[in-house]
């Protein structure tokens, strides 16, 4: 049977498109690729127990470090992208049967997510397998070329992943102690994994919230011009609305924008829980972890150009800033009701905070009593 997301977007031609932009690094094809493998096959055990210690969570089974290429990334998440999309794009039309998409439609798509894909994969160092079970054998590290998987008979499910020739990059570029900075990329992984193994409902709360934004993703020619009426209007006016999450944002419905806020409030949580927990957990285990920290959140947010321009539209920015917000929730919290205040939250979905908790956490102190 075919996939019905294959008749919406050219996959073989956006992973052209995604492989041909990340381009390649010739330190990836040294002597100086292997130890990145065997370090972290060793550092991610440890970083399992080291946040285990920090968080209290309980997570099921081991994690599998997955050392990978950019291709492999592109591959992972060209996979996960056909996955989440294959309901929305395999939906039926107006006559009851599934949507036609036209050639040029395909490779517009094509183009557009192979060239995102491409740059990003140029970026990310690290990343936690989130949208796969574990016992899923359709899991996207199936796709990944040979030579970039890890042991045969691994689950994809549970892997983390590590981008292995931006890590080298990275290493030489700042003068990073290998070992010290693999260790540390290791915590912020296994903090996420924590996370979401740690606390049942909390995968299935925010898939449900994806599959929420993906259903409501259908094309809407009207909707596309009054964004871009705003988004003029608002640059008129010299409002920022590119700010509030990227081109996504301006162009989203109303319930959209809603589930968006939603995605926002949990994701600004865990991003700034697993910041905290990852600099508590590196003391006396990674001496120069404040200045990989310092400047890695430079690189961020110091981006020039095309760097910055795309970082703007696809949303980066207002994440980050969602990022930090989340952060100083954490402190807010610690501050009112002592340094585990965020396992109130892990109790139920129903005390995440929202975006609005998020930077007001008082209010989210009203709203949520003391355990």
């Amino acid at each position: 049977m075919s996939d019905p997301a294959d008749e919406h977007v050219d996959w073989d031609l956006a992973r052209r498109i995604a492989v041909k932009v990340a381009g390649t690094e010739p330190l990836y094809r040294s002597y100086l690729a292997e130890p990145l493998r065997a370090d972290f096959a060793r550092f991610v055990p440890v970083a399992a127990e080291l946040v285990a210690i920090e968080t209290g969570l309980e997570t099921p089974g081991e994690a599998h470090a997955e050392v990978i290429d950019r291709a492999g990334w592109i591959d992972a998440n060209i996979a996960a992208f056909r996955r989440l999309l294959q309901p929305v794009l395999g939906a039926p039309g107006t006559d009851g049967e599934p949507a036609e998409s036209s050639t040029v439609t395909r490779t517009l798509g094509a183009v557009e997510l192979g060239g995102v894909l491409g740059w990003m994969s140029k970026r990310v160092l690290g990343q936690y397998d989130l949208l796969w079970a574990s016992d899923d054998d359709t899991a996207p590290g199936a796709a990944i070329a040979n030579g970039a998987r890890g042991e045969a008979g691994e689950t994809a499910g549970d892997t983390v992943y590590f981008v292995g020739p931006n890590i080298l990059v990275t290493e030489k570029r700042y003068a990073f102690v290998p070992a010290q900075f693999r260790l540390w990329l290791a915590l912020h992984e296994l903090t996420h994994r924590s996370q979401f193994t740690g606390v049942p409902w909390l995968r299935p709360h925010f898939l449900k919230l994806v599959n929420g934004l993906v259903d409501e993703a259908q094309p809407d020619p009207e909707r596309l011009r009054e964004g871009l009426r705003t988004l003029v209007s608002g640059r008129r006016k010299g409002q920022d609305l590119l700010g509030d999450g990227g081109l996504a944002a301006v162009f989203a419905s109303e319930q959209q924008r809603d589930l968006i806020a939603q995605v926002g409030g949990m994701m600004s949580l865990v991003e700034g829980h697993g910041d905290v927990t990852m600099a508590r957990a590196a003391r006396g285990h990674i001496p120069d972890a404040e200045r990989f920290a310092l400047v890695m959140s430079h690189r961020r947010r110091n981006a020039r150009g095309m760097n910055r321009l795309l970082q703007r539209l696809l949303g980066i920015e207002a994440k980050l800033a969602q990022y930090q917000a989340g952060e100083e929730f954490i402190a807010e919290i610690e501050a009112e009701r002592g340094p585990r205040a965020v396992d109130r939250i892990w109790e139920r979905a129903e005390h995440l905070p929202s975006m609005t908790e998020i930077r007001n956490p008082a209010a989210w102190l009203e709203r949520v009593a003391a355990a």
